[in-house]
């Protein structure tokens, strides 16, 4: 088994061990907080001299990604490699009913990914919710909007990066993972997360848990898949947007 030169996972070779900590769990332990049978990773000789100091294996992580992604048999065929990520993400878009364009940029299609979860969260939340989470992101005048427009101004918000679109993913995130993995994140320089990550944790995991029921009925894959890539969606926008969490944070 080996890497496969991914120019879509190289970037978590420059995230520290704390950042990839929950990637890592996500990847080796069910929701149950049990090791997944499926994993690789525990027995992997970096994984057992430097645990948890992620960042010294971060190939081996990244391996495990592109390993889940493809069918076993499949990647006995291909040299015991798993397939690139990009094929990975498209298929959990598919997945989820995502409207994505296979040939747009990664990161672009992580984002559709992350904004159609934040959008169902949105259409199930109470208009007084709405309200309260537009405050809490300090929105002005969100009283003055009716709820689908504010709905629309958050999704402007999280299409056009920074720190609020920053705080919007690590909420979605947070949520998503909860459901999933059965905890949220452990890092996620908190000061961005206020009060309104409890907005969305409810709607957020009433979507994820009905998707999970046809997961668990369509492949155990999924299981893994799904949160691998919404966390190395989060740790990418993560990475982008360092300087502007920092200044931020330091602000709080």
């Amino acid at each position: 088994m080996a890497y496969r030169y991914d120019p879509d996972l190289e970037f978590l070779g420059s995230c520290s061990s704390e950042e990839l900590n929950d990637l890592v769990y996500s990847l080796t332990h069910d929701k149950d907080g049990s090791t997944r049978y499926t994993e690789s990773l525990t027995a992997n000789e970096k994984y057992k001299r430097y645990y948890p100091d992620h960042q010294k294996y971060w190939k081996e992580i990244a391996e495990e990604i592109q390993l889940f992604g493809g069918n076993t048999f499949a990647n006995i065929f291909r040299g015991g490699r798993g397939v690139e990520y990009k094929e990975i993400l498209c298929d959990v878009c598919n997945k989820m009913k995502v409207n994505y364009n296979k040939y747009a940029p990664t990161k672009e299609i992580e984002q559709n990914l992350l904004m159609k979860i934040l959008k169902d969260a949105l259409d199930k939340i109470s208009p007084e919710e709405l309200t309260n989470l537009g405050r809490e992101l300090g929105l002005d005048s969100v009283s003055l909007v009716n709820p689908s427009q504010l709905s629309g101004i958050l999704i402007a918000i999280f299409k056009a990066g920074g720190f609020k679109s920053y705080q919007l993913t690590l909420i979605v995130v947070n949520a998503v993972l909860k459901t999933l993995i059965g905890r949220g994140l452990t890092f996620a320089g908190n000061a961005a997360l206020t009060r309104t990550a409890a907005l969305l944790t409810g709607p957020i995991g009433w979507i994820i848990t009905g998707l999970w029921t046809a997961v668990d009925i369509a492949g155990a894959a999924y299981r893994v898949t799904i949160p691998a890539v919404i966390q190395v969606a989060y740790l990418r926008t993560l990475s982008e947007n360092r300087d502007v969490i920092k200044f931020e944070n330091m602000k709080s």
